[in-house]
């Protein structure tokens, strides 16, 4: 008896689907391209006249058939806000626009009402996979009401890593959910590289340690401390030994500030994603071997730009 296929949560639909896609920025870009590879048509519209299919907007909504699906990938703020608004008076009902920037979930509410009001449908999406997610797919953070869920997950599904769709795609709850999960995620993020980064500074301060390096390497396989992040903090090192073309000034985002506010509101303690948001803070006033490894691994996971070494 040969091979048995996948159960049906394992495979990628095949059905032929057909979005739009504003904002080929660096991750949207290759969004496109895994969508592509995953069966569906795309047709992605830029300011940038290199990377874009069509001109316009209009023209974008006029290749996409009806009901249509519009996903916006453009920067959090007021460049998500001008473009759903734009969407608001051009779009028809029954179409439906999907936020998978980093907007923050106040924001979705507010564009969720704006696009009801004229019969348009809104899903949130919070994604993670930076740069490499062309290649080893997008977790997904979806919120809003179920049948748009539903409607979307073709896509979702030719975005997000082979497997089980429940380890790598969620739907969280309704609007706005998505981005708040997301929200959260980047604040253990922020965490994580911290104490990462600290212990990189505690193991570069010490003579006795001769192999800084190989020490991350060890751990890569076997210990309980081992990640993808890990993965990363070792390729930094590899292509920069010590780090010494790197600048320790670190931005943030903008959602570990959200994540703190939250805590804040919601009297939850969250000492870790504070002190690692502070830190970043820190960064910009004083030389810091740890916030040069914090940088380093916001470059190597989202391809954030970096200052070269003072």
């Amino acid at each position: 008896m040969g091979p048995q296929p996948p159960p049906p949560q394992c495979r990628k639909r095949t059905r032929t689907m057909h979005i739009g896609l504003i904002g080929l920025g660096k991750m949207g870009f290759n969004m496109r391209e895994r969508l592509r590879k995953g069966g569906v048509e795309v047709t992605g519209y830029d300011r940038n006249p290199e990377v874009t299919d069509v001109a316009s907007i209009d023209e974008l909504l006029t290749a996409v058939p009806t009901p249509r699906l519009v996903w916006v990938m453009v920067p959090a703020g007021d460049v998500t806000d001008a473009v759903i608004t734009e969407l608001s008076g051009k779009l028809s009902e029954g179409d439906l626009v999907i936020d998978g920037g980093n907007s923050r979930f106040t924001e979705d509410q507010k564009h969720g009402e704006l696009l009801a009001a004229k019969r348009i449908h809104f899903v949130d999406c919070g994604v993670s996979g930076g740069v490499w997610g062309l290649e080893n797919g997008y977790g997904l953070m979806a919120g809003g009401d179920a049948a748009d869920i539903k409607r979307a997950l073709p896509v979702f599904d030719a975005l997000r890593p082979e497997g089980d769709r429940e380890d790598s795609f969620v739907h969280v709850g309704g609007i706005g959910a998505g981005h708040y999960a997301k929200m959260v995620h980047n604040g253990i993020e922020y965490g994580l590289m911290q104490a990462y980064a600290e212990g990189y500074q505690l193991l570069a301060s010490k003579d006795i340690i001769s192999d800084l390096p190989g020490t991350f390497r060890a751990w890569q396989k076997g210990t309980v401390v081992r990640s993808w992040l890990l993965d990363l903090l070792v390729k930094a090192l590899d292509e920069d030994p010590g780090l010494q073309n790197i600048d320790d000034y670190v931005e943030d985002s903008g959602e570990g500030r959200w994540t703190v506010e939250e805590a804040i509101a919601n009297a939850i303690p969250a000492p870790a994603i504070t002190a690692a948001l502070f830190a970043r803070f820190e960064s910009r006033e004083d030389s810091s071997p740890a916030m040069k490894m914090v940088s380093a691994l916001r470059h190597q996971f989202g391809g954030h730009a970096t200052r070269p070494a003072k």
